[in-house]
């Protein structure tokens, strides 16, 4: 199949199913007196470099809260590419075949916004798009901040009484050393994606073989109840723009 590329353009593409078990409707749980969601759709909205926001959800509410902050929900994601089960391509794999079919052309830029990582800088957002799309060499962005301690440093059980390295070919002294020893390593994190959509199509995945590197904050992500639980404390204390821009242009919430 053949696609036409609309050249210039960057959507954001912000997932958000029904389905959650860690933290039950996480995406529209209250924080701060705003749904989770909320506080992704803001930071798209104060972008510079974001031409549209699309949700990607299978769920009714989760539409109607979403286009209430903002957002488009031009289509329902399929049952069946909203499981536990499915994956980031599945739902953007489907988001590109609804541009496909319905506006007869696909963005450029797909800009994958996680709505579990709700505190952005949204001039951070628009760097790590500015230097995706200054450089035609990579074929996707990936978000990552730095480990706190390696994982080079870490041991697996060799058997029940046995602790081995992690890392293959060196002692049990030089794992225990100093972490001035091993090379930098990052986490990926859900601060910011841009996909490419040719190089999806080309490459039958989201990234590629070149990966471009964009070293993000540490924040926070929120899997676990717990989590929110910290976001909530957290949400308190922060200067964050996206919570200031919500207070003024929403009316906040009761805590449920």
């Amino acid at each position: 199949m053949d696609y036409r590329i609309d050249k210039g353009s960057i959507v954001a593409l912000i997932p958000a199913r029904g389905g959650s078990k860690g933290v039950p409707r996480k995406n529209i749980k209250n924080l701060g007196g705003f749904p989770l969601i909320a506080y992704t759709i803001v930071a798209c909205k104060l972008s510079g470099q974001i031409q549209r926001i699309v949700v990607s959800t299978d769920d009714e509410e989760i539409a109607e809260i979403s286009k209430l902050y903002g957002a488009e929900v031009p289509f329902l994601r399929p049952v069946e590419l909203a499981l536990d089960s499915s994956t980031d391509y599945d739902f953007v794999m489907h988001a590109i075949n609804w541009f496909d079919k319905h506006e007869g052309k696909v963005p450029e830029y797909l800009v994958h916004m996680r709505p579990t990582t709700p505190l952005r800088e949204p001039d951070l957002v628009d760097e790590a798009i500015q230097k995706i799309s200054n450089d035609h060499s990579y074929t996707s962005l990936r978000s990552a901040h730095p480990a706190p301690e390696s994982p080079f440093k870490w041991f697996l059980f060799g058997n029940s009484s046995e602790f081995v390295p992690v890392r293959k070919g060196i002692t049990n002294d030089q794992a225990n050393g100093g972490r001035e020893g091993f090379e930098d390593v990052f986490i990926p994190d859900g601060y910011v994606d841009v996909l490419i959509s040719e190089q999806v199509l080309k490459n039958g995945g989201l990234h590629g073989d070149r990966m471009m590197a964009y070293i993000s904050p540490v924040c926070t992500e929120v899997d676990t109840q717990k989590e929110f639980e910290y976001l909530e404390y957290e949400i308190g204390k922060t200067d964050s723009v996206l919570y200031k821009y919500l207070k003024e242009n929403y009316r906040q919430e009761d805590k449920k």
